[in-house]
């Protein structure tokens, strides 16, 4: 065992891993990964650990401390019995067709068995050079390590079907990167993130093998997904596959639904950044409404198309979907019973977001036509004026049962005050419709105190806005990680009011509506 973790490696075993042995950049054909060695780091320094990633796979919280543990999980040292890979996969970018993409910066450790019998993928993001780093380094920067961690669990914690992080390790090496894509790179200090989850398989893992032709291999890796990830649904067959397309289908319109509750915005819904667990994957250019709007994106390199904006966010994975339908044709080869398959998502959506919804306001269902009429106002009122999705879902909870009627019209309103970025445009644009709808929403909702239990289970009070996580970057830039510690801290319990803590309940200042990784960030890690 290493560092106490109960290694247990079956994918490597279960599926063709490429025979070449030398780590150079190349198209890998006929086989789902290959095998390569993390590259060590000069001077590793553990900076932040999950110790409800720790507790899952049965290590001590103490083993963190420990040089071994900064070593392995740096990649600096690869102990006996830990076998790493790269993933091979392609994936449809910007919803055009990519090709081979593969793990370039990703490197599995291993698989362990955690406290509770759970296999567990160990994968270090930022640990060197890969067959699929194409012209990149293979390394990550701390920006973007802190960015992954943080959201990672506070993901977990919001009740988000996640990928996890065990621990964030700072390089002691310096990484070149061009933030913004203007000819201006720079020396940034590199750290790498050991993210967690029972497979990190993708839907451009088998994208790539069905684009290739390579049906044998698209069997194998089947054969390993449903053995594996879905055992109930029996061997690989036709009827196995298509229950998998249903499953996968069916698990990523959860997930996408919870991305709405609490207005998370992916930034990148690549196939090959689609998990086939339906598992938050892949945290690059994130990030969560400030002011609701729709058509939001944090990507700066979708700023122009939108694709990937905040209300387009079911559409496109509806998109993904059937692009992985697709690529389990070759093992199918019936296209109306695959149509049928993907339409799953559409069905689970749909009585997913209205459940939420209906959580979020308190009301039993949107069954009933008045149900739904409020809850389409409300969310075409707020983007009228700049209102902020969190702390408006927040004042809307804490108001008290009955109140909206008996409560003159500026008393009632002044509960919803830290949720406008212009007070005069809300008064202007947003406070004469709000006043009947706020009466006929509390005329609905369910009584107190089921209603604010309702409430306060959907809509948080602390997310992971921008502004907060590039606060604590910088402060981890500049040598003190303890703000990625206090950070984590709050979203660990992101319901509950926590007394104290009201800077991370605050909107985003005014300073950070344009400064750079507070608002729109690039895809350049």
């Amino acid at each position: 065992m290493a560092l106490g973790l109960r290694l247990d490696n079956v994918f490597l075993g279960e599926v063709p891993v490429d025979p070449r042995a030398d780590n150079t950049r190349r198209q890998v054909l006929g086989a789902c990964a290959s095998r390569v060695k993390p590259t060590p780091v000069r001077a590793p320094r553990v900076l932040a650990t999950s110790r409800e990633v720790m507790a899952l796979l049965g290590l001590e919280e103490g083993a963190a401390a420990t040089p071994e543990f900064a070593a392995v999980f740096s990649g600096s040292h690869v102990p006996e019995g830990m076998d790493p890979w790269a993933a091979c996969y392609g994936g449809h970018q910007f919803g055009r067709w990519a090709g081979q993409l593969g793990d370039g910066r990703a490197i599995s450790l291993c698989e362990a068995l955690g406290a509770d019998g759970q296999r567990w993928e160990l994968q270090l993001k930022g640990a060197g050079p890969t067959p699929y780093s194409r012209t990149a380094d293979g390394r990550a920067v701390l920006r973007s390590s802190v960015r992954e961690f943080l959201c990672s669990e506070a993901m977990h914690h919001l009740g988000v079907p996640t990928t996890r992080a065990l621990s964030l390790v700072a390089t002691g090496e310096p990484v070149i990167r061009d933030m913004f894509y203007d000819g201006h790179p720079e020396a940034e200090p590199g750290a790498v993130v050991c993210r967690v989850a029972p497979t990190f398989l993708r839907f451009g893992s088998f994208e790539l093998l069905a684009a290739r032709q390579d049906v044998e291999t698209l069997r194998r890796l089947v054969e390993h997904t449903l053995r594996r990830h879905y055992p109930a649904l029996g061997p690989a067959g036709k009827e196995s596959c298509l229950e998998l397309v249903r499953e996968v289908a069916a698990r990523t319109a959860l997930m996408v639904a919870h991305w709405m509750r609490v207005g998370f915005v992916h930034g990148v819904m690549n196939t090959d950044n689609m998990s086939i667990l339906g598992l938050t994957l892949d945290y690059g250019p994130y990030g969560w409404l400030d002011g609701y709007d729709p058509t939001w994106t944090p990507n700066t390199t979708d700023a122009a198309e939108g694709r990937y904006r905040f209300g387009h966010q079911p559409g496109i994975a509806f998109w993904n979907v059937v692009r992985f339908a697709e690529a389990l044709h070759p093992l199918i080869q019936d296209i109306p019973a695959l149509e049928a398959a993907v339409e799953v998502f559409t069905s689970a959506f749909d009585r997913h977001h209205r459940d939420l919804t209906a959580q979020k306001l308190g009301l039993a269902s949107l069954d009933a036509p008045e149900a739904q009429t409020l809850a389409d106002e409300v969310l075409d009122l707020l983007p009228r004026a700049e209102t902020d999705m969190t702390l408006f879902f927040t004042a809307l909870t804490e108001l008290p049962h009955g109140e909206a009627a008996t409560t003159p019209d500026e008393a009632l309103l002044a509960g919803f005050a830290a949720a406008w970025y212009d007070a005069d445009r809300a008064r202007a644009r947003i406070h004469h419709r709000l006043l009947p709808w706020l009466r006929a929403w509390d005329a609905l909702a369910l009584p107190a105190p089921e209603r604010q239990a309702r409430m306060r289970a959907a809509n948080p009070r602390y997310v992971l806005r921008n502004y907060l996580a590039q606060q604590a970057i910088e402060r981890a830039e500049a040598g003190d990680p303890s703000l990625i510690h206090e950070t984590l801290e709050v979203l660990r319990r992101p319901y509950t009011a926590q007394p104290g803590r009201e800077a991370f309940e605050a909107r985003r200042p005014e300073w950070a509506r344009h400064k750079a990784g507070c608002s729109a960030l690039s895809c350049s890690s």
